[in-house]
């Protein structure tokens, strides 16, 4: 078995405490790291991003030993982690997901399993979020996860990245030994189209409705994560809080000064 790399290491995600995501995720930290911490939501809380909970209180479920769940989004379960939970004792690098498909592009702004990752950064811990990419729901690939994560993970740690970012690794619909190198990538465009609302009416004939991501190919940058993981390669996008867009703020600076 290999030698660990950091003492502790906190797993979260947003598909919920018992997806099979983050049971993957268990298995691969267990080979990384002396003492593995789970603190993740009670439920699916995809599409939170790094949204926190401030009107509404969290309450603590004990699953095991050192296994947490919460109810609230993934960044709240980072904070309580962090802040509260392992407060005396605090965590040396937080794995979120595995996500069960890709944050690729446009998406990692609403993706919770990015948004938790955001959240360790914030508190100045070294973050990945991490997701395996599928065609088919039903037949996800977690075996090629499960071989890959470890030696990327490893690998990552290894450079000692800016502490201004946190990563967001995806891993290809392809088998562990088809799976092409590690990249470096860009966020880039993804595959959202758009967002949509589907609505319904339920057996006593009230109205509700249900918000989905439009997805398709779009042109892309050569080097952006969608255009990579498509080709069968292994994404690391290293992302950051400022979106300052400066080409559009250089033009509003001068169409302000004319005016």
């Amino acid at each position: 078995m290999s030698e660990p790399i950091v003492d502790r290491v906190l797993l979260t995600n947003d598909d919920g405490i018992d997806a099979p995501g983050l049971a993957v995720l268990e298995r691969v930290a267990a080979t990384l790291a002396r003492e593995v911490w789970v603190v993740a939501p009670e439920h699916d809380q995809s599409g939170t991003s790094h949204s926190i909970s401030l009107h509404a209180p969290l309450r603590i479920s004990e699953r095991g030993a050192r296994r947490f769940g919460i109810t609230g989004t993934p960044g709240d379960c980072v904070v309580m982690a962090a802040r509260h939970l392992m407060r005396d004792t605090p965590p040396d690098l937080v794995l979120s997901g595995i996500n069960r498909g890709g944050n690729l592009g446009l998406e990692t702004v609403f993706s919770g399993t990015v948004g938790a990752a955001m959240t360790g950064m914030l508190l100045g811990i070294r973050s990945i979020a991490l997701s395996q990419v599928f065609t088919d729901r039903n037949a996800v690939k977690w075996d090629t996860a499960r071989a890959l994560a470890p030696g990327v993970i490893r690998k990552l740690l290894s450079t000692g990245w800016s502490d201004g970012a946190c990563l967001n690794v995806n891993f290809p619909d392809v088998a562990a030994d088809a799976a092409g190198p590690l990249t470096v990538t860009r966020q880039g465009v993804g595959l959202v189209k758009a967002i949509d609302v589907r609505p319904h009416v339920d057996p006593r004939g009230i109205a509700y409705h249900w918000l989905q991501f439009s997805r398709g190919e779009r042109p892309d940058v050569d080097d952006a994560e969608a255009m990579v993981v498509a080709r069968g390669g292994i994404s690391v996008t290293p992302l950051r809080f400022e979106r300052t867009d400066d080409e559009a703020a250089a033009g509003l600076a001068a169409a302000l000064g004319r005016a």
